[in-house]
């Protein structure tokens, strides 16, 4: 009976003190590293950030680190404790596409994922007042006819709108040349006045003045995308198989946590963002701006994931096909 009584006690002592210390988590700000600055991407990570918050009854700020590709943004999360307090907002380009290309030493396998986010489509634009094609195909006609004399922008080289661009000239063994740009209304004032052929558009840009230019093609084959883009033609309505689906050929993202990061504290995070992504004032306040809401959950992360990953590494070989080939044609 003594025995069973200490026993008792101590178990009780336990749990007082241990039930608290549990059941205090979050107590304080959570961060959420986003890999870029101001923008679109940014408004919605804070709206699915707010909102996360107010289920966890604390405040959950978001915290732009553009550059490097997203890769200073990873660096800075990856130097916070596994405590729970740091969430990764896992875009595609740092996540999948820089290990790919060497510039990164992390795979995606290394984080734990909380729920997916929201995808944003990409397009391909030409002036309004274009002369030589009035479709995309028409203009693969015409560079097929012109090697190397298609000029276009995905706005800086070697980034994922590159690659998938790159990706849809090779179906077609259409050589053209991508002139890197820092700006995009740089890049679009340069298809105007004609030094450039066409550019990579995003959804941000097209909502903002979407008679700026004409877009050709919707670089993703979902519904939700060509509607983004003003019921715009996409890669589904087109004859050539580009080899790009899914999430493959368009921006998106995944909330993640550091490995080691206690399993209690990982579900309270993944049932707050699991609920968000399924309000529908969140999933219309995303959607307004242009992007997807994503429905996935983690069980589904390897798998997407790991899909986009085989696909972006074939693309990753256009852009080198792409260099070879302007070498060819000059």
């Amino acid at each position: 009976m003594k025995f069973t009584s200490v026993f008792t006690g101590a178990a009780l002592f336990l749990a007082m003190i241990g039930g608290p210390a549990l059941a205090q988590y979050p107590e304080r700000t959570i961060e959420a590293v986003l890999p870029s600055g101001a923008g679109p991407a940014l408004s919605v990570s804070q709206i699915i950030a707010d909102a996360m918050g107010k289920e966890l009854g604390v405040q959950l700020t978001v915290l732009a680190t553009p550059g490097a590709g997203g890769i200073k943004a990873f660096q800075t999360a990856l130097r916070k404790p596994a405590d729970g307090y740091t969430i990764i907002d896992g875009y595609v380009a740092p996540l999948v596409l820089q290990p790919i290309l060497g510039k990164a030493d992390w795979k995606h396998g290394d984080f734990i994922p909380l729920h997916a986010g929201a995808s944003n489509a990409f397009a391909i634009g030409w002036r309004t007042d274009e002369t030589r094609w009035s479709s995309f195909e028409e203009m693969m006609t015409w560079g097929k006819a012109n090697p190397g004399k298609l000029r276009y922008s995905s706005g800086q080289r070697n980034n994922l709108p590159h690659l998938v661009m790159a990706k849809a000239l090779q179906s077609y063994d259409v050589v053209a040349q991508n002139v890197p740009y820092n700006s995009p209304p740089a890049a679009n004032n340069d298809v105007k006045s004609g030094i450039l052929d066409f550019t990579f558009v995003n959804v941000g840009s097209y909502k903002q003045d979407p008679d700026a230019l004409k877009i050709g093609l919707v670089l993703s084959e979902q519904p939700a995308a060509k509607e983004a883009f003003g019921g715009a033609p996409s890669i589904a309505d087109i004859e050539a198989d580009l080899g790009i689906s899914g999430l493959a050929p368009m921006g998106w993202d995944w909330w993640l946590v550091k490995k080691d990061t206690a399993p209690e504290r990982v579900e309270k995070l993944r049932a707050a963002m699991g609920k968000v992504m399924k309000d529908p004032d969140v999933r219309s306040r995303i959607t307004r701006l242009g992007f997807v809401p994503l429905d996935w959950d983690h069980g589904d992360y390897d798998k997407i994931v790991s899909g986009v990953h085989d696909q972006l590494s074939t693309m990753a070989g256009a852009i080198k096909w792409e260099e070879e080939a302007l070498k060819a044609a000059k």
